[in-house]
């Protein structure tokens, strides 16, 4: 008979569960959470295991490799998914979630989940460490200035490079704020020094890498934009159809329809990566308000900003989507056309 599991892992321990074709439950345990022990307790089914199932979590790109790798019939399953289907139970638990992870993997009513390879986890690394070197700086930039609109001091104006400055002449005259302060830009000075070596970094990883140095050709599309999105898709075979990445990236409208009467489509799903979502935003944004040339695309996005121009650069960002994910596919560059030769061909 087949035998199918499920894995409900936490840092330091991994409930399991296998169920039987009927959906018996013939096993209940906890294990540390490792690929070897896990292998180790399922090894008595190892011959009648169909399929082991857990969710998609911070480990999942060290575990499904590792059970990959001992022979196990892993599936990594998309939260999303796993959620709906797990509220029908009365109490969550660890046990319970397991069970209900194993009738998924017995009844197959699931989504799997794609699991990157090592190299794209290791950039990502670079551009998630990056963001939160970015954001602390910031925090502590905000904190200093709000700080000193207690005494009256606001520093509006100030640029990023004479900021430093600034707030040590606002606070010279109190020796309390001055140290304060002081130990503030030091930290502020430090954050930024390590963010531009990351930053760095990224630029030397994408001049290295033909398709993101093509990607760059894309107004609008810079170098953090291009391996984000690189580090997203990681296998562009995985997507039958160029236009289902904008709805991968949460970049297309939800829609409740419910009988003859009920037909909502509202806004963006905002599903998958936000940090694409984000690039993609920018870059597109960026080519509306910010690249001077004249191209098909931005002629389009800006005909649809003279009715909203937030709905508008989500627009943009979705094709934008689409448009890299058919370069990298098809192996094309960047070729908008600028409307003078869509205007001419119109005519012939």
């Amino acid at each position: 008979m087949e035998h199918f599991a499920g894995l409900d892992v936490a840092i330091d321990e991994t409930a399991v569960c296998v169920v039987d074709a009927t959906g018996e439950v013939v096993m209940r345990a906890s294990v540390a959470t490792d690929p070897e022990a896990i292998a180790q307790i399922l090894s008595p089914f190892a011959a009648s295991l169909r399929r082991v199932g857990h969710e998609a979590c911070s480990l999942s790109p060290w575990l499904q490799p590792g059970l990959k790798a001992l022979g196990l019939p892993a599936v990594c399953l998309e939260t999303r998914h796993v959620r709906a289907a797990l509220t029908a139970q009365r109490n969550k638990t660890d046990a319970t979630d397991a069970l209900g992870l194993a009738h998924l993997m017995r009844t197959g009513w699931f989504k799997a989940a794609h699991v990157k390879s090592d190299a794209c986890y290791r950039v990502r690394q670079v551009l998630t460490q990056r963001r939160a070197l970015k954001r602390k700086f910031l925090d502590l930039e905000n904190t200093i200035r709000h700080s000193l609109k207690s005494f009256g001091v606001r520093l509006n104006k100030v640029g990023r490079g004479g900021f430093e400055a600034a707030v040590r002449e606002a606070s010279a005259e109190d020796p309390l704020t001055a140290e304060l302060m002081g130990a503030m830009l030091e930290a502020r000075a430090t954050l930024w020094r390590q963010y531009l070596k990351l930053h760095a970094m990224v630029l030397r990883i994408v001049g290295a890498d033909e398709f993101c140095r093509r990607l760059m050709e894309i107004p609008g599309v810079g170098p953090v934009t291009a391996l984000t999105f690189v580090t997203a898709i990681d296998d562009p075979a995985r997507f039958r159809r160029s236009r289902d990445v904008g709805a991968y990236f949460g970049l297309t409208s939800r829609r409740w329809q419910s009988g003859t009467s009920i037909d909502i489509q509202g806004r963006i799903s905002k599903a998958g990566d936000a940090d694409v979502r984000r690039s993609l935003y920018e870059a597109a944004s960026a080519m509306l308000t910010r690249f001077k040339g004249r191209t098909a695309l931005k002629a389009w996005g800006q005909k649809l900003a003279k009715r909203c121009h937030k709905k508008a650069v989500v627009a943009v960002a979705r094709k934008l989507a689409v448009i890299m994910h058919a370069m990298w596919r098809d192996g094309t560059a960047y070729a908008d056309a600028p409307l003078s030769a869509v205007a001419a061909r119109a005519a012939s």
